[in-house]
């Protein structure tokens, strides 16, 4: 009998033994650097512990663990219908983190899909306000539209969005066919007023020439001998000789009128 009492008292030992285990395994908790308590009793928020080991009351008390790290969501194509009636398919990344574990746990069900659905929503949204052309070349301008608007949203869940970043926007291939011609006709635009603005350049320093040569007589019959000059060093067979356009007036004027 004292055998089995002693075994008896041995199990009744290691029951005990297991059971305050047991407890002291369910009431500490070690959280990481980037990882927050949020603890309810009986169901009610009572605060937020850690980082490190914290001490909570089995059955009584629940923990809610939040991570603290930016985290990184891709945002799916979404089908966008820009200001000038273009179809384009954008994605973009958004980085966020929490900053409130409180309002994270207490406020949103699941933060994570709240904050997507938001962002697939907003850059449809801001970006159908915009045309093509805004879209691929003023980026920055859009990212920090959108990110304003999501951060904006998201304060009251305890989420703070660092960035977005607008990464792709597929065109169709007839749309690129039709940007191809009119950056095109834009470069043959280009051209020609450049062109233009070079030939009304010309026209301008050649009538300060003339005002100047014919300020002098004498300067007018230099320049015939200059251009001689030249057309002689070119060894050209053809002869020039310089005939006053003065002259030429005045023998059309002397010349008889036809009846």
């Amino acid at each position: 009998m004292d055998i089995f009492a002693i075994f008896g008292d041995l199990a009744f030992v290691a029951v005990l033994l297991v059971l305050v285990l047991a407890f002291l395994g369910s009431a500490i908790k070690v959280l990481r650097e980037y990882e927050r308590a949020v603890v309810f009793t009986l169901g009610r928020f009572t605060g937020v512990k850690g980082p490190g080991l914290i001490l909570v009351i089995p059955v009584i008390q629940q923990v809610v663990r939040v991570d603290l790290r930016v985290r990184v969501l891709d945002v799916p194509s979404q089908d966008v219908i820009s200001q000038d009636n273009v179809s384009v398919r954008v994605n973009a990344v958004i980085y966020f983190r929490v900053v409130d574990p409180e309002k994270a746990t207490i406020q949103v069900e699941n933060f994570m899909q709240a904050t997507s659905e938001l962002a697939q929503t907003t850059l449809r949204s801001v970006l159908g306000k915009h045309e093509l052309d805004e879209m691929l070349s003023e980026r920055d301008k859009l990212n920090n539209d959108i990110q304003e608007i999501i951060d904006s949203q998201t304060d009251t869940w305890g989420i703070k969005v660092a960035n977005v970043e607008i990464k792709h926007v597929d065109i169709n291939e007839s749309m690129i066919r039709a940007i191809a011609r009119q950056a095109e006709a834009e470069r043959e635009r280009r051209a020609k007023v450049i062109n233009a603005e070079g030939e009304e350049q010309a026209a301008q320093k050649l009538l300060e020439a003339a005002q100047i040569l014919s300020a002098d007589p004498g300067a007018m019959q230099l320049r015939y001998l200059s251009t001689l000059t030249t057309i002689g060093a070119e060894k050209n067979s053809t002869i020039v000789f310089p005939f006053p356009t003065e002259l030429a007036g005045m023998i059309q004027q002397m010349a008889p009128k036809k009846s």
